[in-house]
């Protein structure tokens, strides 16, 4: 049985491609692939997934009103330059000005914070190699992993700046807080897990 050819596209047709496109798709490697597998429109998320990346966005939102940070949910494309990869993070931050790829502003550069909420469909790639595009975006200080079943959150902080080495920090329980300190927020996790069905119990009950 014969291997089916790959189609390579170059970044620029990709763009093209997604901005007209119904679903979204990541681009890695001269390839696009829809987000989760399949085209995200279709696969949908959970409900826990969603409160959740709400309850995020409000907590930090709030605590950026009159400062100059902002964040963005789910639509707001990130390129990690260095490796030439385009994706959609659940939640993105930035505190310094904002770098787009072009006057459509809907490709960001230079993001603080990254946060993705785990599910079982994407924990493994959210784990492995998409962290390993993300450690190479020089802005890049905190990558935040949200459980979506139990109240639990894995904090990783960058060593120093333009150091490869990175610091976890696990948060759990109903009196958790995750403190992110180079966007200023302090989040509990009360308010992650704000009316969330939690299969272990937790301050979402």
């Amino acid at each position: 049985m014969s291997s089916l050819t790959k189609t390579y596209y170059t970044p620029e047709q990709y763009l093209a491609l997604e901005r007209e496109a119904e679903y979204r798709s990541e681009y890695i490697n001269g390839q696009i692939y829809p987000m989760n597998g399949q085209p995200y429109a279709m696969s949908g998320a959970s409900e826990e997934h969603n409160l959740i990346v709400v309850n995020v966005l409000r907590e930090v939102s709030v605590q950026f009103k009159g400062r100059p940070c902002k964040v963005y949910v789910t639509d707001m494309r990130v390129k990690v330059s260095p490796t030439g990869m385009y994706t959609y993070p659940d939640i993105v931050a930035v505190c310094n000005k904002p770098h787009f790829e072009d006057e459509r502003v809907d490709t960001l550069l230079n993001p603080t914070v990254i946060i993705e909420v785990l599910s079982p469909s994407t924990e493994a790639y959210d784990r492995g190699d998409k962290f390993a595009h993300y450690r190479k975006l020089a802005s890049l200080t905190d990558y935040v992993l949200v459980s979506q079943n139990t109240a639990r959150v894995e904090h990783y902080v960058r060593h120093s700046e333009g150091s490869g080495q990175w610091v976890l920090t696990e948060i759990s329980g109903s009196d958790g807080v995750l403190r992110l300190i180079s966007i200023g927020c302090e989040v509990a996790l009360k308010d992650v897990y704000d009316k969330v069905n939690l299969q272990e119990g937790g301050p979402g009950h």
